[in-house]
């Protein structure tokens, strides 16, 4: 795991010899150490403190005075809400790793005193990124179901395997706990023990704010390749179906898990006769359907009257040409509305 404990004693000693209140956050603007409190204490920098990370408003507004690709200290003026401070970014061959945050008085002394402890944390920052990206090429190795490309990696068991879809924000995967791998990508891969899984699972797609699919666990790590195949399949499912979102885990997914292994060929098969529902049909036939066709919580779910209901049922049956009495029919059209939902049709 990064040496948190170097980088404390790294803020204490910025702390000290500013004279000023410290944080250390890194690219994502998650927390990873700050000094003691000098002065007043403004509510940003106790939210990061509380929360760990910064919220998405705060990021915006430091991010716009340019902060990401600053060579040097930014000031950060004060508004009504927000005290004055320094940001200086920790860069490291031309690349931003972290940011070092300071409360300005107004008064703060010279900062180049501090400034062989900004570059060291940087190159510290650094190292561990470098890695982590070794660990990324080494883990593709791993999940590869090519049994000559598999990585033979000095891994006990049981893992996991976690899918997690990217997004425009910056998630730090190298601040996560040593004995987890990850690969940035589309999806980004991780491997973790498998008692930590659903902690990391939580933790990396709630920084990319998108979803998340876990696979089932495996004893032998060779065996980890099976566990990512399912981890993109669940992750399949907690992108189209709201009641396995954000995290999905492959092992309770149901019968979901045959429709996430089916071709997009097999899935537009099952779907085609469906596509011929408007939205609302399509949402009132599913959530019948959902619901075991049960007329009065269908209503209540959907917020209309029953008499509406059994309108909208009689339309979509006259427009699928299907009897949703019938127990074949009522099966298709389910399967149907599934499998649009999977090649992102309509959904509810």
């Amino acid at each position: 795991m990064l040496n948190t404990l170097q980088l404390q004693e790294t803020v204490d000693e910025i702390a000290r010899v500013l004279g000023a209140s410290a944080t250390l956050e890194d690219r994502s603007f998650r927390l990873l150490a700050y000094g003691a409190q000098h002065g007043e204490l403004d509510a940003v920098r106790q939210e990061s403190i509380l929360r760990r990370a910064a919220s998405p408003w705060v990021r915006d507004y430091f991010e716009s005075f340019g902060i990401v690709k600053a060579q040097g200290p930014v000031r950060i003026p004060a508004t009504p809400d927000l005290q004055a401070r320094i940001c200086w970014p920790l860069r490291h061959k031309a690349v931003t790793y972290g940011y070092l945050w300071l409360l300005d008085s107004g008064a703060l002394p010279d900062l180049e005193q501090i400034a062989p402890l900004v570059e060291r944390t940087a190159a510290l920052l650094a190292q561990e990124a470098r890695s982590r990206r070794e660990q990324g090429r080494e883990l593709d190795l791993l999940l590869s179901p090519d049994p000559e490309e598999r990585s033979s990696l000095d891994l006990a068991g049981p893992v996991t395997a976690i899918a997690v879809r990217e997004s425009d924000r910056v998630a730090a995967l190298w601040t996560l706990p040593r004995e987890v791998l990850a690969r940035a990508g589309s999806p980004v891969a991780l491997l973790a023990p498998s008692h930590l899984a659903v902690e990391v699972a939580l933790t990396v797609q709630s920084r990319y704010g998108t979803a998340a699919g876990l696979g089932g666990p495996r004893q032998e790590a060779s065996d980890a390749w099976q566990s990512w195949r399912e981890a993109r399949h669940a992750l399949r499912i907690a992108e189209h179906f709201p009641r396995f979102a954000p995290v999905a885990r492959w092992e309770d997914l149901g019968v979901h898990r045959l429709l996430a292994r089916l071709s997009t060929a097999d899935l537009r098969e099952l779907a085609a006769f469906v596509s011929s529902l408007d939205a609302e049909l399509v949402a009132t036939v599913e959530t019948y359907l959902d619901l075991g066709g049960h007329v009065q919580k269908a209503a209540a779910e959907l917020g209309i009257h029953r008499q509406t209901l059994y309108y909208r049922l009689g339309k979509a049956e006259k427009a699928l040409g299907r009897d949703l009495g019938d127990g074949d029919d009522r099966l298709a059209v389910h399967l149907g509305l599934k499998a649009s939902r999977l090649l992102g049709g309509q959904r509810r």
